[in-house]
């Protein structure tokens, strides 16, 4: 299967960024990882770019998760730890952008794509659309603390404990509920609806807008405690190594607590 790419195309002073590989309903590898936070970087320094876009390739899905393949590899908590700095320096990658960005979902959003939704500033999404990170009952690993943080500040205390450790995956009307969500939007409305959204953004203070968000991003990740010895302690354990290895194979785990 493919490796997928992530994808640019400017339409003005908006940049729209789209996760493609529908195949395997965008789920990210590690070269789309990397791409995202090459187009970040540029994205940043960019001045003309008044807001960003970031919506899934094909109509079907946002992103399904990380591709679970990737973590065959993993022998130590250590392993861990080295992939969840990773992938925080992606993540707050978006949440650094200085101009808004808006997440378009359709379909699915679990997982490191309900992270990367999470790291938007706005998100809409067609009713079908799904939001979780069903890792209690699929891989038995964990998140970081500051996507802890993000999933909790997003979908709030209660609803995250649902999707945590029910495994549950919400529906679009629970995350407009919740306040996740900006709006539910028919799939044929919403290419109108983010060319909307955008024309808004677009009209209004770049300044304000890039200091809000600067003060908001920092409220949001002040005072974090160290979770390491958590990551350690999941992707160190033999049940994380058994829940990839059926995860892969299809099968359903057994869980042993160690």
């Amino acid at each position: 299967m493919s490796d997928g790419e992530v994808r640019t195309e400017c339409r003005g002073d908006v940049v729209h960024v789209t996760f493609d590989r529908p195949a395997a309903r965008n789920a990210m590898t590690w070269q789309m990882y990397e791409q995202l936070g090459e187009i970040c970087a540029r994205l940043r320094a960019d001045e003309s770019v008044r807001a960003v876009v970031f919506r899934g390739a094909g109509g079907q899905s946002f992103i399904a998760g990380t591709d679970i393949a990737q973590f065959k590899t993993f022998i130590s908590g250590e392993d861990g730890i080295a992939y969840e700095e990773k992938m925080e320096r992606y993540l707050a990658a978006i949440e650094a952008l200085p101009m808004p960005t808006l997440c378009v979902v359709e379909g699915f959003a679990i997982g490191g794509g309900l992270a990367i939704a999470a790291c938007c500033d706005f998100r809409i999404a067609t009713p079908g659309a799904r939001f979780g990170v069903p890792i209690a009952r699929t891989l038995g690993n964990c998140l970081s603390m500051a996507n802890y943080a993000r999933v909790v500040g997003g979908l709030g205390y209660a609803r995250a404990k649902r999707v945590l450790l029910l495994a549950e995956n919400l529906t679009a009307e629970e995350a407009l509920a919740g306040g996740f969500l900006a709006e539910i939007v028919p799939p044929d409305a919403v290419d109108a609806k983010v060319t909307e959204i955008c024309d808004r953004l677009v009209s209004h203070a770049p300044i304000t807008m890039r200091v809000s968000k600067e003060a908001l991003r920092r409220l949001l990740h002040a005072g974090f405690p160290d979770g390491d010895d958590l990551v350690r302690q999941t992707y160190g354990s033999e049940d994380f190594r058994s829940g990839v290895a059926a995860f892969v194979a299809k099968k359903t785990p057994e869980w042993k607590g160690k």
